[in-house]
């Protein structure tokens, strides 16, 4: 193998690389894909990523030799379709690619939901200091739609089915940017706010459920006006979850659409607006991108019209 054929095979990327020999391998999961028989594993134009194993990557290389088990060698003879240039390897190993015509069922994973910590003081603190209401938090808390993890102190958003059983989990990390799915996560089942009037024939839909809570904030805080209708986390920009909710919710007839204000965002609310038997409107946040960009550039201006109010008010004193 040549430094010239590494070099090649190096510009190629994750993504290019399971688009050629993957395809019925992966299933779109809004911007991204993901491996059937690797659910945790997302691949996307940034690259790689296998979430259960903690490691990622752009190249395909690193793909194919990290995830799939070939030799560096193997690797870049199967990307070039090229025989190695080095003397030393005298043959092109054959090398087989995933068998897409006849692609293997995937394993079902277990879904395990984080254990409970004995508190939820950090869950609690970290969605406090993101500017939502106390009260909302813990109202979640009661439900049991929250909790705080018992390892890594992480929020546990979940999402349930008509019996109330757990079958969707999302965590956010309360350090670090972390947030993803668990492991055998049904994202048909949402993450919900429910309305006072659970008839109520109108639902918001969100990409998360910080974003959920906090546009609830906000109608509390005066904000923005009053909303009593649904509120609803997809879990990223897949629709598979609103329309599972829709079909178990006959009544609902309008859905205003409140995903984020960038390309995902907008596309996602293109693909609500086809969904037929219902109205759609689509709202934006008032600034910044999401609902809890929004919320915590309200609350900075009131703080600020506060302060000043206050000196005004000492001044004339």
């Amino acid at each position: 193998m040549s430094k010239d054929q590494l070099e090649r095979a190096s510009l190629v990327s994750a993504l290019d690389y399971v688009l050629r020999y993957e395809r019925d391998n992966i299933k779109r999961v809004g911007n991204e894909y993901r491996l059937r028989d690797h659910p945790s594993l997302s691949v996307g134009d940034k690259g790689f990523y296998w979430h259960s194993r903690g490691f990622g990557s752009k190249t395909a290389l690193d793909f194919m030799t990290g995830v799939r088990g070939y030799s560096l060698v193997d690797a870049v003879c199967l990307l070039l379709n090229e025989q190695p240039h080095d003397r030393m390897y005298t043959s092109k190993p054959e090398v087989k690619p995933y068998k897409s015509q006849q692609p293997k069922a995937p394993e079902r994973q277990l879904f395990t939901i984080p254990r409970h910590n004995n508190n939820n003081n950090r869950v609690v603190a970290y969605l406090q200091s993101r500017g939502i209401d106390k009260e909302s938090i813990m109202a979640c808390i009661s439900r049991g739609d929250l909790h705080e993890s018992a390892l890594r102190h992480e929020c546990v958003f979940k999402g349930k089915d008509r019996l109330g059983k757990t079958r969707y989990a999302a965590i956010r990390s309360t350090t670090t940017a972390y947030k993803g799915d668990t492991e055998g996560s049904d994202k048909r089942f949402c993450f919900l706010l429910p309305p006072a009037n659970p008839s109520s024939d109108t639902a918001a839909i969100f990409e998360s459920p910080i974003d959920c809570l906090s546009h609830h904030t906000m109608c509390k805080q005066g904000f923005i006006p009053h909303f009593d209708g649904w509120r609803l986390s997809l879990g990223g920009t897949s629709i598979l979850g609103l329309e599972h909710f829709l079909n178990n919710n006959p009544q609902i007839a309008h859905c205003l659409t409140l995903t984020d204000n960038d390309e995902a965002g907008n596309k996602a609310a293109a693909r609500i607006a086809e969904i037929p038997g219902i109205t759609t409107a689509r709202a934006l946040p008032p600034a910044g991108t999401d609902w809890n960009d929004a919320l915590l550039a309200l609350q900075r201006v009131e703080r600020v019209q506060q302060r000043a109010h206050g000196r005004n008010n000492d001044e004339r004193g």
